[in-house]
C-alpha cells in the first residue's frame, strides 16, 4: 500500500480518534509553547539585539526541546525513561516542527518580528494546534501510533 493509499484509505470522521489526536496535540502545544514563547519573551524583555530570524530559530529549537522533555516526563509514567525519551523524539518530531514553524510564522506575519502580545497569542496557539492535527490524526488512525 502506498503513502497516498494510506492517507486516502482511512476514515477521517472518527470522533474518538479526533479527540485523542486533539489531546495529544494540546500536550505537544503546551511543551512547544513553553520553550518557544519563553525564548521570545527573554529577547523581548532583555532587548538583546539579535536578528528576528535568529531569535525565531532559537525559539523553535527551545520549543522542540521543551516539548520533548514534557512528553518524556508524561511517557515515563508508562515506560522506562530511556524508552520514553526515544518515543518522544521519534513519534512526534514532524508534528512539533510543523507546530513551531506555524506559530512563529503567525507571530512574524502579525507583529513583524519575534514579539509576543496578548492579542497574537491565541492566533499563534490556534495555528500551532491546527497545523499538526491532521498529521496526528493520521498517525493514530493509519499507523496506530501516538505520543501519549
Amino acid at each position: 500500500m502506498s503513502f497516498a493509499d494510506t492517507v486516502v484509505g482511512i476514515s477521517w470522521n472518527c470522533r474518538h480518534t479526533w479527540r485523542r489526536a486533539s489531546a495529544n496535540t494540546l500536550w505537544c502545544l503546551l511543551g512547544c509553547s513553553i520553550g518557544d514563547m519563553g525564548t521570545i519573551l527573554f529577547f523581548q524583555f532583555t532587548g538583546i539585539p539579535w536578528p528576528t530570524l535568529a531569535i525565531m530559530v532559537l525559539a523553535i529549537i527551545n520549543g522542540l526541546l521543551t516539548s520533548i522533555a514534557l512528553e518524556t516526563i508524561i511517557l515515563s509514567r508508562q515506560m522506562v525513561l530511556n524508552l520514553a525519551f526515544k518515543t518522544a523524539i521519534g513519534m512526534s518530531l514532524i508534528s512539533m516542527i510543523s507546530m513551531e514553524v506555524s506559530m512563529n510564522f503567525i507571530d512574524y506575519l502579525l507583529t513583524g518580528g519575534a514579539r509576543l502580545t496578548l492579542w497574537v497569542l491565541p492566533l499563534m496557539w490556534f495555528a500551532g494546534f491546527i497545523t499538526p492535527l491532521p498529521y496526528n490524526y493520521w498517525r493514530l488512525k493509519a499507523l496506530g501510533k501516538a505520543c501519549h
